[in-house]
C-alpha cells in the first residue's frame, strides 16, 4: 500500500486541517484518557516545524448532527495543551468565517476546532458541506486511523477537494496492523471479547485462516454459545463462567493463559470479561499479565482494552496500541477503509 505522507508534501507555511480523533471519554469535563490526543502529537509537531498553520478537527460523541454542549469539543482543550504541550485556541465552529479569521490572526500554538458533527453534513458526506470545510484551507492531513472506515466528509470528502495525506500515526497504524494481518509470526494468537458478535464474527474469521489461537470471551462468547454458531476448533470458547456469565471461569483463564504463553505474536481486541465491575475484571488482569510476560510481539485495540491497559499502567508494556476498534477490526478483516483509499498514490 503506497500512500501520500506529509512527509512528502510541500508545507511551508501552509494553512493545514488536520483531521484527529479525539472522540474521548469525559467525566465531569475532563479527559478520563489521553491516549487518542497524544497518538496527534508527532504529526503535530511535524507541522509546527514546517512553519504551519494547523487547525485539529475531530469529532467527539454523537450529537446527532445539531449543536449540543455536552458534546462540545471545548471541554477538552486544557487536557490537549498539557498533552500537546503546545497552546490551543479554541474555535466554537469548524467552518465559515470564525475559522478563516483565527487562521488569519494565528501566530502561536494551534486551533481546535468546534465538534464536525455538530453538522449532519459531516457523516452524510455532504458535498457542499466538504467545501465549507475545506474552503479556508491549502493541505488537509489525516491522522485519524480510527474514524478511517467512515465515509464522512472530514474523513473523505475534503480529502478529495485538497491536496491530502497521511499524517504520522495514521502511517503507524496501517504499518503495525499489515504486520499483523499479512505476516503473522507463529504461534499467532488472537484475543476477542467485547460485545456486538455481529461486529467481530468477520475478524474472527480472518484469525481462523491465518492464526493458530483465537480465544473469544466477554458478551461475543456467551452470544456464540447461545446462537449455536459454528467455528473451527482454532476458536476457543469459554468452558466455565463466573456468575451470570458476566466474566470467564478460573478454568478457561488457565487455558487461555497455557496457549498466550507459547505466543510469539498475539491480537487483542476486546475484554473477556465485564471489567469495568471490580468483581468481573479478573479475567481481563490475568491475559493483560499474561501476555505482557509472553514476550510477543501484541498489538492492542479497542476503547475498552485500552481502559484495561491504563488502569493497569499497562499502555508502555505491549508493542502497539492502536487508537481504533471498529477500525482495527475492518482493516483486519479486510473491509474497505474509505478514509485510507483516498490517500492511495
Amino acid at each position: 500500500m503506497q500512500l501520500r505522507k506529509i512527509q512528502d508534501a510541500d508545507l511551508e507555511n501552509k494553512k493545514v486541517l488536520l483531521r484527529v480523533d479525539f472522540n474521548v471519554s469525559l467525566e465531569d469535563g475532563k479527559v478520563k484518557e489521553t491516549f487518542k490526543i497524544s497518538a496527534a502529537k508527532e504529526s503535530i509537531d511535524y507541522l509546527l516545524r514546517k512553519n504551519c498553520k494547523v487547525a485539529l478537527l475531530t469529532h467527539l460523541g454523537r450529537p446527532d448532527g445539531k449543536v449540543n454542549s455536552e458534546f462540545s469539543v471545548q471541554q477538552i482543550v486544557d487536557d490537549a495543551e498539557m498533552v500537546l504541550a503546545s497552546k490551543i485556541t479554541f474555535i466554537p465552529d469548524c467552518v465559515g468565517e470564525k475559522v478563516k479569521e483565527a487562521l488569519d490572526s494565528l501566530s502561536d500554538g494551534i486551533l481546535l476546532l468546534e465538534n464536525v458533527r455538530f453538522y449532519a453534513g459531516d457523516e452524510k458526506n455532504d458535498e457542499e458541506f466538504s467545501k465549507k470545510l475545506a474552503e479556508n484551507f491549502d493541505i488537509f492531513v489525516n491522522d485519524a486511523f480510527s474514524a478511517s472506515h467512515r465515509d464522512h466528509a472530514s474523513i473523505t470528502g475534503v480529502a478529495k477537494i485538497l491536496p491530502s495525506y497521511a499524517g504520522c500515526c495514521l502511517q503507524e497504524e496501517i504499518h503495525e496492523m499489515s504486520i499483523i494481518k499479512d505476516h503473522p509470526v507463529h504461534p499467532a494468537v488472537a484475543i476477542i471479547g467485547g460485545a456486538k458478535i455481529e461486529t467481530k464474527l468477520p475478524v474472527i474469521k480472518f484469525f481462523e485462516d491465518k492464526y493458530d489461537h483465537i480465544l473469544v470471551g466477554g458478551k461475543i462468547a456467551n452470544e456464540a454459545i447461545d446462537q449455536h454458531v459454528q467455528f473451527s476448533e482454532k476458536v476457543i470458547l469459554p468452558i466455565d463462567f463466573v456468575d451470570d456469565r458476566l466474566d470467564i471461569g478460573p478454568k478457561t483463564i488457565e487455558k487461555f493463559k497455557e496457549i498466550i504463553a507459547s505466543a510469539k505474536m498475539i491480537a487483542w481486541n476486546g475484554p473477556t470479561g465485564k471489567f469495568e465491575d471490580e468483581r468481573y475484571a479478573k479475567s481481563s488482569k490475568e491475559i493483560l499479565e499474561a501476555v505482557i510476560r509472553s514476550g510477543a510481539f501484541v498489538l492492542v485495540g479497542g476503547g475498552e482494552t485500552l481502559e484495561i491497559l491504563e488502569r493497569n499502567d499497562a499502555m508502555h508494556r505491549v508493542s502497539f496500541v492502536s487508537t481504533g476498534g471498529g477500525a482495527m477490526l475492518d482493516f483486519l478483516s479486510g473491509e474497505k477503509m474509505p478514509g485510507i483509499e483516498m490517500l492511495e498514490s
